[in-house]
């Protein structure tokens, strides 16, 4: 399949899904598992499409644009974090959360597990929560974990999960790598694409409402100030989505241990986060009082834009990385640092 055809169906799903609501459009993840886009980036052989990073940066900007409710980034990452350590993947959505657990011996092919964990997106939802502690990898399933609800600004789920329970050895690995600092990255990453893409969708409804909306006798869009706001808007949008498609390029090209990736990721987290507030302030500037009505659909992707900035690292902590990158690098590595040259 082409990008563009890629593209195309994406957002042909994304655009006949029903964003209002809360929790999981189960509806739409079904048809994300039969066209193959909820697992764009595992392989084949595990179940996945075998796409690349820059397909999957499509898909997840396409989904942020519309506002789905469905756990595509975080079921990326728990299925790659299980495929590297050649665990079960299980079918339906997952999600992925780091935290301090206590694992102990139950026996030779068991292990215990307990802890309490906060603010797992999706947990309520998900056919498996993998956790990452210090030094190990564990897959739960639902009936081994107790989930209380709650939620994030966009009313998304964002749950505790409390655990007391034994797993098999094969839920269980301990070959962790450098697999704390890529997950973070990963996340980061993919937040970054929803973002742009929920920066896209309300600069879209800005617009046409700009161009339905009447008022002394013409629609507002006509005035020039609405219009030097829709402009900064358009400008924000533009360079959001271009760090992060230049941060999935970067990891694709480059992959997640180098320099270079970490520099990119780190700088479309903090520029799509930057253009997150932008966005949501000129768009609900141009709506005037009916945008912040639950009734209008603005408030799907604006709320997103402040939940969404401020997870997986906030653009102040990750403007905190780039610096600490730049400074420690030395003034002669500026340069190559910003336009990827040697």
């Amino acid at each position: 399949m082409g990008d563009q055809d890629l593209l195309d169906l994406a957002e042909s799903i994304f655009a006949d899904s029903a964003a209002s609501g809360t929790g999981l459009d189960a509806g739409l993840w079904t048809t994300l598992e039969q066209t193959g886009l909820a697992r764009m980036t595992l392989p084949e052989a595990a179940g996945g499409s075998g796409g690349t990073l820059t397909d999957a940066a499509a898909v997840w900007q396409a989904a942020g644009a519309h506002a789905a409710r469905v756990p595509l980034v975080e079921t990326e990452l728990a299925a790659w974090l299980l495929n590297v350590h050649r665990m079960e993947i299980p079918a339906g959505p997952l999600t992925v959360v780091s935290g301090e657990l206590s694992v102990r011996d139950a026996g030779q092919v068991r292990l215990g597990v307990g802890g309490t964990v906060t603010g797992v997106p999706w947990a309520r939802d998900a056919a498996g929560i993998v956790l990452l502690t210090r030094a190990e990898v564990v897959l739960l399933r639902p009936a081994q974990v107790t989930v209380t609800e709650g939620a994030n600004l966009a009313e998304e789920p964002r749950d505790t999960v409390a655990v007391d329970a034994t797993v098999p050895i094969d839920a269980w690995s301990s070959s962790l790598a450098s697999c704390h600092a890529e997950l973070r990255l990963r996340a980061a990453l993919g937040r970054s694409q929803l973002l742009a893409g929920a920066a896209r969708g309300a600069l879209a409804r800005t617009v046409r409402y700009a161009g339905e909306r009447v008022q002394f006798g013409r629609p507002i869009g006509r005035f020039q100030a609405v219009q030097q706001q829709l402009a900064l808007a358009a400008a924000e949008v533009a360079a959001a989505g271009a760090a992060a498609s230049a941060a999935a390029s970067t990891a694709e090209r480059e992959g997640f241990g180098a320099p270079a990736t970490a520099f990119a990721v780190a700088a479309a987290k903090a520029r799509t986060g930057e253009a997150a507030g932008e966005v949501a302030r000129i768009a609900h500037q141009v709506h005037g009082a009916i945008g912040f009505t639950r009734e209008h659909d603005l408030r799907l992707l604006t709320t997103r834009l402040w939940a969404w900035r401020d997870e997986d690292g906030s653009d102040a902590h990750w403007q905190a990385e780039l610096g600490t990158t730049v400074l420690a690098a030395g003034p002669d590595a500026l340069w190559p640092m910003v336009t990827g040259s040697p």
